[in-house]
């Protein structure tokens, strides 16, 4: 239709550019902050930011759960409680004797590390946390709890609870934290026997399953075996309790073994867990001074006599 000026009339709806034009103008520049967010961390401060504002969202949407949750558990607790009371006594009188006991070995050991001249343990500052939920992402073994960066938690610290190590934290935010599991398939931490005293690496295998890699197939490793900390990655204080040695092959025709194991802490449980401080590494003694050995070796830390 022609209009009376000579003109064709504007088209009823504005047309923007094409539909293919625009998926692949999105797509581009989906890739490109991904690439971005992976090699460079450009979004990290975003994501902080985001999961920042979010924050009262998700508790507000976690409350109706909690409350349902507090629910079941205090009408199963009554039930329980009485019978739970009586064996707590019976368990208190029976281990009377073992506590006092206990007591006195752990002022006969710090005794004699005195005498021996021996510096003891440094201890570790711990902050009570609890189990929001699991991460999004079904492939790793993550969960996340309600203390982040304003509680002093910072990325790296080790995570206990009353039973062994459970993992460490891996993100933090404002409020919250993401910690990493031992079963996680990227995780992996130094153990040791603590029968033998044999050390390796323990490294995760997925849910609710771990695997000692790296030992040949005659190491002295027996099911039952309790793997400890080692203390070598300067993360984990050496003693604390991580796994159990459930199942061994040993196939002449491999090199190493294969050594199944199980996490003794709650890894795979929802509960109140302890974030561990930062490890400080003891200063050297005041007597030890760096003496170089040869020209273009490494010094030596030798002491003065």
């Amino acid at each position: 239709m022609i209009s009376s000026v000579g003109h064709s009339p504007p088209p009823f709806f504005k047309r923007g550019p094409a539909p293919l034009a625009q998926l692949f103008f999105f797509v581009s520049l989906s890739l490109a902050l991904l690439v971005a967010d992976f090699r460079f961390h450009t979004l990290e401060m975003a994501r902080q930011g985001m999961a920042t504002l979010l924050w009262p969202l998700q508790r507000v949407a976690y409350l109706p759960v909690d409350a349902g949750t507090d629910l079941s558990d205090y009408f199963s607790s009554l039930r329980s409680l009485k019978t739970e009371n009586e064996d707590l006594r019976r368990r208190q009188l029976a281990t009377a004797n073992q506590l006092l006991r206990q007591q006195h070995l752990e002022e006969e050991n710090r005794r004699l590390r005195a005498l021996l001249d021996m510096r003891e343990r440094q201890p570790a500052e711990g902050r009570v946390a609890e189990i929001l939920y699991a991460a999004r992402d079904p492939f790793a073994r993550r969960v996340i709890v309600d203390k982040g960066s304003h509680a002093g938690v910072e990325a790296g610290q080790a995570v206990i609870d009353e039973l062994g190590v459970l993992g460490q934290v891996t993100r933090t935010y404002l409020f919250t934290s993401e910690v990493t599991l031992l079963t996680d398939k990227e995780q992996a931490i130094p153990v040791q026997v603590q029968r033998s005293g044999l050390r390796a690496v323990l490294a995760g295998a997925g849910v609710g399953a771990m695997e000692l890699r790296f030992l040949a197939a005659n190491a002295d490793v027996q099911p039952g075996d309790v793997l400890v900390t080692s203390g070598l990655d300067g993360v984990y204080l050496p003693g604390l309790p991580v796994a159990k040695v459930i199942k061994i092959d040993r196939d002449n025709s491999f090199s190493f073994a294969r050594i199944d194991c199980e996490p003794l802490a709650g890894v795979e449980r929802h509960g109140q867990v302890l974030i561990l401080g930062r490890r400080v590494t003891p200063p050297l003694p005041e007597d030890a001074v760096s003496v170089p050995d040869k020209p273009g070796k490494g010094a030596k830390i030798r002491k003065k006599h």
